[in-house]
């Protein structure tokens, strides 16, 4: 398995973008309201994922014993997260772009533009929190094996 690539996330994020806006552009009038909380739950899981991931990375500092198993799942969700979090982020960007416009226009646009600027932060923050779990599920260097068993020996 190879770590992820800038380019995956880009394509994912583009992929988001377009799909979204075509979303908005042809049922923005039958979809419901935003609401303010929905990005939200991607900021939760940025934050589990950050501290699994500091979890993680002590306990190889450490030189504490890590199963591979728990390590491939970490890597995998990581993955998986970095790249729904880059493409809902093109889908909340594809929003913004469609909402923002239209303000003046839509008392709905209002509210759906806050909704749409928390769930942008919150997917990023996922696509970041997914990029640092799988940075330090990664194995050690031989000079940080080094210094590793130099500070605990």
């Amino acid at each position: 398995m190879h770590f992820t690539r800038p380019r995956d996330l880009v394509i994912a994020g583009l992929l988001g973008l377009g799909l979204g806006y075509l979303l908005f552009q042809a049922a923005y009038g039958s979809l419901p309201q935003l609401p303010l909380l929905a990005g939200v739950t991607f900021a939760v899981l940025a934050v589990i994922e950050v501290v699994l991931a500091f979890s993680i990375r002590s306990r190889i500092k450490n030189g504490r014993i890590v199963g591979a198993i728990g390590v491939a799942r970490s890597v995998a969700l990581a993955k998986a997260s970095s790249l729904a979090g880059a493409f809902m982020a093109g889908a909340w960007l594809a929003a913004l772009a469609y909402l923002f416009p239209r303000r003046d226009e839509l008392v709905a646009a209002v509210l759906d533009t806050r909704a749409a600027a928390v769930g942008t932060v919150s997917a990023a923050a996922l696509v970041a929190a997914g990029l640092w779990l799988e940075h330090c599920c990664r194995t050690p260097r031989d000079h940080d094996r080094e210094r590793t068993r130099g500070t605990t020996g």
